[in-house]
């Protein structure tokens, strides 16, 4: 029987497009090496007409941030009928938003940090919370826009404010947490394995940190007390359930070890469409529970529906 058609919807609109790109060319690659007809779609706003003429079997989602990540795509994926990869229309809008995710994960006994909406034109020379803070875009990924302010720092950053910001006007200010960076990913309804992320010259696990290359060391499985390597899997999927996930997801937390090894541990948001380039998490934590990129890319497109 001839595999399936399967378009790959990479690149897109957004300050993402870059990442996109990276994932997109992996996953058509890989998945020509296990057979399926791949048609590369860069996505533009003619989106619908390509599609509705293309007519794939399955749409495979490869975008990242606004348009391909919080429900829209998946929209028009769903008025077209055809079956896709990931999350639905409304986990990937409430995943999108960090705020409205932190809600449903705190009603569902997941630890969140404290944290407020402001208009970033609010936050004047006072300081919306006391220091150490955090101020990020509530729809964006990748850390974009993500601005650590210090303990000693004596007024909010004024980058919020000037003219360089664009990633909207509402942002969430959001209590720092100390301590190492972790990730799980969900497959389906199993969690992975967890990682822990070291930045290498980076005060935090920005941008670069995630996509250059050298830029963050992987330790895969974490070295971390057993008690916490499972708690972690079990609020990951437990996140992945209360918002409604499907496919594969992937969830960030911190850890404050300092004091005790039980420590404090903090659920931040979780990625409903995880990077697949080179040096993305998702890919070395499935094949560290023994699935090939090549096999579980196989996994995801058999997985694929509408209705999701």
């Amino acid at each position: 029987m001839a595999k399936k058609h399967v378009a790959v919807l990479l690149g897109g609109f957004s300050s993402e497009r870059p990442v996109s790109l990276s994932s997109g060319k992996a996953c058509a690659d890989a998945l020509e090496g296990e057979g399926y007809r791949v048609t590369r779609v860069d996505v533009g706003r003619d989106l619908g007409r390509v599609l509705a003429e293309l007519r794939p079997d399955v749409a495979f989602n490869a975008l990242h941030g606004p348009f391909g990540e919080d429900g829209k795509v998946q929209g028009i994926l769903e008025y077209l009928e055809i079956p896709y990869t990931h999350s639905g229309v409304l986990a990937s809008a409430l995943a999108m938003d960090k705020e409205k995710a932190k809600l449903v994960a705190r009603a569902s006994g997941i630890p969140v940090a404290e944290s407020k909406i402001r208009n970033r034109f609010e936050i004047g020379s006072r300081h919306p919370m006391k220091p150490p803070y955090v101020v990020k875009p509530v729809n964006e990924g990748s850390s974009f826009g993500v601005v650590i302010v210090k303990a000693d720092q004596p007024h909010p950053p004024q980058i919020i404010q000037s003219d360089d910001w664009k990633y909207g006007d509402v942002v969430m200010v959001e209590r720092f947490v100390h301590g190492r960076e972790l990730t799980c990913a969900v497959m389906g309804d199993v969690a992975l394995g967890v990682t822990e992320i070291v930045p290498v010259g980076h005060s935090f696990y920005d941008y670069d940190a995630k996509y250059a290359a050298g830029g963050s060391k992987h330790e895969c499985p974490a070295k971390i007390s057993p008690n916490i390597y499972q708690k972690i899997q079990t609020l990951a999927l437990k996140a992945h359930q209360a918002i409604g996930c499907r496919g594969v997801t992937r969830s960030d937390f911190r850890y404050d070890d300092r004091h005790s090894d039980n420590g404090e541990l903090i659920w931040l948001e979780v990625n409903t469409q995880p990077g697949m380039t080179p040096t993305s998490l998702v890919p070395e934590l499935a094949a560290h529970a023994g699935h090939g990129f090549g096999e579980l890319l196989r996994w995801m497109v058999e997985d694929a529906s509408c209705l999701r």
